[in-house]
């Protein structure tokens, strides 16, 4: 549930240009500001850990072209389900997760992965 009487908009997340700060996830993987504050007042934590486990998967760890960049993205569906996928590039999808239920409060959000840092598209 997120922490806030203020709910998650995409407007909340356009204010991140860069970060001062580096959360440091247990999985190895670490994330920006923007990422810190969707998880907080989206939460969405379990969004940073679906995608740091992915990390592991050989379709994601012996990529070459995915050790540099990932492009995360999760679309939620009216029913509240949603899929997480991870693209090379446009359409060049990787793989993808089905997740059976989110309240997660945005219809879609995109994350990229780059060299181990999750961040905001705002904030690359």
């Amino acid at each position: 549930m997120a922490h806030s009487s203020h709910p998650l908009t995409a407007a909340d997340l356009t204010q991140f240009t860069g970060t001062s700060t580096y959360y440091q996830h247990w999985l190895g993987i670490q994330y920006t500001d923007g990422v810190f504050f969707l998880a907080e007042r989206g939460g969405a934590y379990w969004l940073i850990d679906a995608i740091a486990s992915w990390q592991i998967d050989p379709r994601i760890r012996d990529d070459q072209m995915l050790q540099q960049i990932q492009f995360w993205a999760l679309t939620v569906n009216d029913n509240r389900s949603a899929v997480l996928s991870c693209e090379r590039d446009t359409d060049d999808i990787a793989v993808t997760q089905t997740i059976p239920f989110t309240d997660f409060p945005l219809k879609e959000i995109r994350l990229y992965l780059q060299r181990g840092i999750l961040l905001l598209p705002a904030e690359y």
